[in-house]
């Protein structure tokens, strides 16, 4: 009664009926135990830390907890933890993992094993009965891991590179002078920006449209949205709009025939309710006319009473519904709700209607390590919190807009919604008031030292664009996050894994967020190996905490010993142009690969083999950093390109070029 199934057998036992997965020389990998009297399963919990199971819900380490899986904004602790994605994917830290892909259920943890029982039947959620469909992954690489949930459930598709860089939220409008007065502004402050996000009329007063679900520009707002559109374009603004869908089930694809009555895009009369139930295929078409007038992406929002199926066909309704208008450039869509396999269709992700505590800003590190291990990587939250409170000051903004600048999904969002901008705390008046939330205090709306440090987080993103850009190509081909827990890189350091208030950005930069009111220590442990603190360039030896002063201005950031870091100028939007060279900044103390990936940031061309991918190399013993093409991949212009060479913490630099030809020098 053994099974082979890769390198690990399946074994029966039938009293009770329990799976035995277990590795070739009989290890116990996990134990399966079926019970038939109440339908579902018991299965072992790892001595460590358990990760995963998507985006919200109780954290870090989800045992001690019960979760009931709910989706949507109405279940777990939505003013801190923010809406719940549930993803049915387990990480034991010890060696494995298991996704149950169906029926869906919930989770006891509290006990000295993990219990899985189906889901109350509900008319959004049907539940079949047993068999269930599960799959169990062992390796002690957590990036095998991760692959073998991509191998499941997809990789991630590459977004645009526009869409990674910073995105300005606005509510209430007061007309078309103050949207392009916005846009003007963020240009002469030189504070970088690509995208402008509009809401939609009814969550504000006075939106883009006349009436949510509708697609009718708001005549004060838009008296000429393709005039308007025109004018924020030739700014080099991205514009993107919210879009309100309701109902419990979405089906089909853009690709199906419309076999209804095409639905109108709101609300029906005379009844003003959502339909229950909508066809893709004759929904969509609606989008066109405002992707005619050059509206660069949507805004999805609501969606809490989808289900399942219906949450990932919205993201795959918006990916290939884009392209049947735009075929060869990478849409863009920012949702509220999220399924597994939503990152085969670019699924951008955010954390929902939070309110601006601090506890929401300190839970909101685990939140983002978890969405990105249940393999949605694209994730991001309201930076300053979505519903103002008592707690919310400058000090507070400054230091979410500081982990924002480390998120994927980089965007400012809330109520009272001029102290999102980033002057808003310079002599504003916070915005228009909206009914019932907190009036800001005079006293903090005449502070210049926000705007300064925010205004220094958004050139640090930019410079870092070729970092980052190169970590999205890596989730794209590997599966693993852009936010990576610690367990990712340490699996063998307890303390490490047990990390919940800092992580990696990308392979090299540990990113350690400030959570704390008044704060002038912050302490980061930091993993065996060397390290340097990327501000004063300082060597610091690992496998202890360390305490690290701060000011308001300061985010601890550390950088592992042999990374060569690339660094880009500072740019007002992802992909304008400029002749300043590269930088790349070697931390000596050990050898050192890494990667830079480059691509036009926009088509699908880097599918056809046009980008660029060159390998650097450091030696650490004979300081040596190499550069060369990776097998596979082409120079792109323009070339040759010049390059400056540095060592961490030195003042002498170096200038190279780069043609498609093997490069090294000594440093």
């Amino acid at each position: 009664n053994r099974v082979r199934a890769g390198d690990l057998t399946v074994r029966f036992t039938a009293s009770p009926p329990t799976l035995h997965v277990e590795s070739q020389n009989g290890t116990a990998v996990q134990k399966l135990t079926l019970d038939a009297t109440a339908p579902g399963m018991t299965f072992q919990l790892p001595k460590g830390p358990l990760l995963g199971l998507g985006e919200g819900g109780p954290q870090f380490d989800r045992k001690g907890s019960v979760d009931t899986m709910r989706n949507g904004q109405g279940g777990y602790e939505l003013a801190t933890h923010g809406t719940r994605a549930p993803v049915q994917w387990l990480i034991g830290t010890d060696g494995w993992a298991m996704f149950i892909h169906q029926p869906y259920g919930a989770f006891d943890f509290t006990g000295a094993e993990g219990k899985f029982t189906l889901a109350a039947s509900t008319p959004n959620t049907p539940n079949a009965p047993l068999p269930l469909d599960v799959f169990v992954v062992s390796s002690t690489d957590p990036k095998v891991i991760m692959r073998e949930y991509a191998r499941i459930t997809g990789l991630p598709e590459m977004p645009a590179r526009w869409t990674l860089g910073y995105q300005q939220s606005s509510r209430t409008l007061a007309g078309a002078e103050e949207i392009l007065r916005v846009a003007r502004t963020m240009r002469e402050k030189k504070l970088p920006c690509d995208t402008l996000i509009y809401l939609g009329t009814e969550f504000a007063p006075s939106g883009w449209n006349t009436r949510n679900g509708e697609f009718t520009w708001h005549p004060t707002n838009f008296p000429d949205p393709k005039g308007i559109l025109d004018q924020l374009h030739a700014m080099n603004f991205k514009v993107v709009v919210h879009v309100v869908i309701e109902g419990r089930r979405l089906l089909g694809t853009v690709n199906d025939p419309c076999t209804a009555a095409p639905l109108p895009p709101g609300r029906t009369t005379p009844d003003d309710r959502w339909p229950p139930e909508r066809q893709v295929s004759c929904y969509w078409p609606v989008h066109k006319e405002l992707m005619d007038v050059g509206v660069d992406g949507f805004w999805p929002d609501q969606g809490d009473g989808f289900d399942g199926p219906s949450r990932f066909n919205r993201h795959r309704m918006y990916w290939e519904g884009t392209q049947l208008y735009r075929p060869n450039q990478r849409p863009f869509a920012l949702h509220r709700n999220a399924s597994p396999g939503i990152q085969r269709y670019g699924g951008y992700i955010w954390s929902g209607d939070v309110r601006a505590f601090w506890q929401t800003l300190k839970t909101h590190i685990a939140v983002g390590i978890n969405t990105g291990l249940s393999g949605l990587p694209y994730w991001g939250t309201d930076i300053g919190g979505f519903n103002p409170t008592a707690e919310y000051t400058g000090e507070l903004h400054v230091r979410w807009f500081q982990f924002g600048a480390f998120c994927p999904s980089f965007r400012a969002h809330g109520r009272n919604w001029h102290l999102k901008l980033p002057w808003g705390w310079n002599g504003g008046d916070g915005g228009p008031f909206e009914s019932g939330q907190w009036r800001a205090d005079p006293a903090e709306l005449n502070n210049p030292q926000v705007e300064i440090i925010l205004k220094k987080y958004l050139e640090l993103r930019s410079r870092l664009m070729p970092y980052v850009y190169t970590a999205v190509r890596e989730a794209h081909e590997t599966g693993l996050p852009i936010i990576r827990a610690m367990w990712l890189h340490h699996p063998d350091d307890p303390t490490a894994v047990a990390c919940a208030d800092q992580y990696f950005w990308g392979p090299n930069l540990l990113i350690a967020p400030v959570v704390e009111k008044g704060a002038t220590i912050r302490r980061v442990y930091l993993p065996k190996g060397t390290w340097y603190d990327f501000w004063t360039n300082e060597r610091v030896e690992g496998g202890r905490e360390i305490q690290r002063a701060v000011d308001l201005s300061t985010m601890p950031i550390y950088v592992r010993a042999g990374t060569v870091l690339p660094l880009g100028p500072v740019k007002q939007y992802a992909d304008e142009p400029s002749t300043e060279p590269l930088a790349l900044t070697v931390y000596p103390g050990s050898n050192g690969t890494s990667q830079l990936y480059e691509d036009d940031g926009l088509s699908f061309d880097h599918k056809r083999g046009e980008f660029m991918r060159i390998a650097l190399g450091w030696d650490d013993a004979a300081r040596q950093l190499s550069l060369r093409l990776a097998p596979g991949s082409r120079m792109l212009p323009p070339s040759p390109r010049p390059i400056v060479v540095r060592v961490a913490g030195a003042t002498a630099e170096q200038n190279i070029t780069f043609a498609g030809r093997p490069v090294s020098v000594r440093l």
